[in-house]
């Protein structure tokens, strides 16, 4: 009997200190500004550049362009790549044609599929990310096979990924596709394009020796120099810099343009006007659930920092994650993939929102000038509803994920000081990931007279949790009254997945169920705005977060 009564206490006892567990005290001072609410987060990427094209890639291009508050930087692969025998663009596939060689081996230049892309990009507003690559089937040193069947099942590293038979045409090619860009939209425009040479050269996208990716990046830059000396060059956009290949690789690279001989000049040195690497999470199936890696990603990208930062010539050297995901395989859907079953709903989001605030501690921590990092998101064309890529939108339809981008494009001015009681950085999840407690937290900013406070319920681990009782308050206001608007993600709200679970899963949407789920994919408030009281410079908002939520709260007086 006794026995029971003191287990029953021990019940009791857990029982109640998990319910205090779940309040979370978050402190926010806007009256101390800690950095710039820099908008690197405005740059995105994908491997099938032809969707830039189609309806559904320019209606979330154009979305993405209205919720930024800068021009938002696009990445995309393939941009010289050949069509070959394949049938169409596909999963991780594109081509444009660009280069060709007549019979007699001269180069003929047709720039009708890269300008529609581009076109599409500078008529939106955006700003390329132009990387130059990969090679065209009549100036690869191993044209067959050529293309790839990758989502067939068929070889993926084909000669697409070779080295130029010729490095003087190669060169000629990006003078020659700088030199049309130029006169096409004008050298203050194109001196604003961000451009690159390949993409991940340290594992089999590229099928030359370091050596010779060196050569390869030497030769663009000569060739994009001498068509347009302002424009600026970078990289190399290597994979992994927690790992020893990938960190090894990026050093190297930094020492050949930094102290080697040019391949192409002959002379010490090469154009680096930034630095390039990807960073990239690592879920898995651990007990049959999803269980998400947040400390590999953060990891690479504090290794990248120190890399970047052993060398003192590069001091405050513009930096972009030229990748920056919660893994590395857009294109595998979760029927191929069962780990990546975390996308379509809010385990994606609230990694995105806690991940996108570490990457700005990291920043301040290691004084890194970082200018972009590219979420390799965006939309694929003819697949079903909600198949599980890592996509921003399905069959134009927004996914909850887009619209912590939403509420980043929101937050201007300065990032102010935040307090959270027993929370978790950085480092701690480098260490440990988020698996012994919840990540309850947040970023603020300020400017003018509006706060914007984004808070999060992150746990590694993807099942939907116990809420959490979030006490926030907020210091260094200087009004009698502010006006709240509380924005949310969760199962409830600015959920285009949970509304198509509601309407029982349709590969066959109505134009109706269409414009409901639609309109489920925007950003939706928790409540009415409401008008609240400033005592003594502060105010207090109280809400439950459930796990996997993400609140925006914005105070304007």
């Amino acid at each position: 009997m006794a026995g029971r009564f003191l287990k029953l206490i021990a019940i009791k006892a857990f029982t109640m200190s998990a319910i205090y567990a779940q309040v979370v005290n978050i402190n926010v001072n806007a009256e101390k500004p800690i950095g710039d609410m820099k908008p690197f987060w405005a740059f995105f990427g994908y491997d099938e550049p032809n969707y830039t094209t189609r309806e559904n890639g320019k209606k979330l291009l154009k979305e993405l362009q209205q919720l930024s508050p800068v021009p938002v930087y696009v990445r995309a692969h393939n941009l010289l790549t050949s069509k070959g025998n394949s049938p169409g663009p596909d999963l991780k596939w594109g081509f444009t044609d660009a280069y060709k060689e007549d019979a007699n081996g001269r180069p003929v230049y047709n720039w009708k599929t890269v300008d529609s892309i581009v076109d599409t990009y500078v008529n939106l507003g955006m700003k390329p990310l132009m990387e130059i690559g990969f090679m065209p089937k009549d100036l690869s040193s191993k044209p067959e096979p050529y293309e790839h069947y990758w989502n067939k099942g068929g070889e993926l590293w084909t000669g697409w990924t070779a080295p130029p038979k010729d490095y003087d045409k190669w060169r000629d090619l990006v003078y020659q596709w700088v030199k049309h860009s130029v006169e096409r939209y004008g050298q203050k425009e194109v001196q604003s394009w961000l451009w690159e040479v390949w993409n991940e050269p340290d594992i089999p996208y590229w099928s030359g020796t370091f050596e010779e990716y060196c050569k390869l990046y030497d030769f663009a830059a000569d060739g994009l120099k001498k068509a347009c000396p302002e424009c600026s060059i970078g990289g190399p956009h290597t994979t992994s810099p927690r790992n020893e290949k990938g960190y090894k690789y990026l050093t190297g690279f930094i020492e050949h343009c930094l102290k080697g001989k040019n391949y192409a000049t002959g002379k010490i040195g090469t154009p680096l006007q930034y630095i390039g690497f990807h960073a990239k999470g690592a879920p898995e199936l651990l007990n049959g659930k999803v269980t998400m890696n947040m400390g590999a990603q953060l990891k690479d990208i504090k290794s990248g920092f120190e890399a970047i930062n052993s060398y003192p010539e590069l001091k405050n050297i513009p930096v972009i994650i030229g990748e920056c995901d919660p893994e590395g395989c857009a294109a595998c859907s979760e029927k191929r993939e069962p780990k990546y079953a975390y996308r379509n709903g809010t385990m994606y989001s609230s990694y995105t929102a806690a991940s996108f605030a570490r990457i700005y501690e990291l920043m301040d921590q290691q004084n890194i000038n970082l200018k972009g990092a590219v979420s390799w998101s965006f939309e694929f064309e003819d697949q079903e509803w909600f198949a599980g890529y890592r996509d921003l939108a399905t069959n134009g339809v927004d996914k909850p994920v887009l619209n912590v981008f939403r509420m980043l494009g929101m937050m201007q001015g300065n990032r102010i000081l935040v307090n959270t009681e027993n929370g978790i950085n950085a480092n701690h999840i480098i260490e440990n990931g988020v698996r012994n407690q919840n990540d309850v937290n947040a970023l603020a900013s300020k400017e003018g007279n509006s706060v914007w406070i984004l808070v999060w319920n992150y746990h590694d681990l993807n099942e939907l949790g116990i809420s959490h009782s979030v006490n926030l308050k907020i210091n260094g206001l200087k009004n009698e009254k502010t006006l709240v608007h509380h924005y949310r993600i969760d199962e409830n709200h600015s959920n285009s997945f949970e509304k198509w679970k509601a309407i029982g899963r349709p590969q066959t949407v109505t134009q109706e169920q269409f414009k409901e789920l639609e309109k489920s994919g925007q950003l939706a408030l928790l409540s009415s705005p409401e008008w609240k009281n400033i005592k003594n410079n502060t105010t207090n908002i109280n809400f439950e977060l459930p796990q996997q939520g993400v609140s925006l709260i914005q105070l304007t007086w």
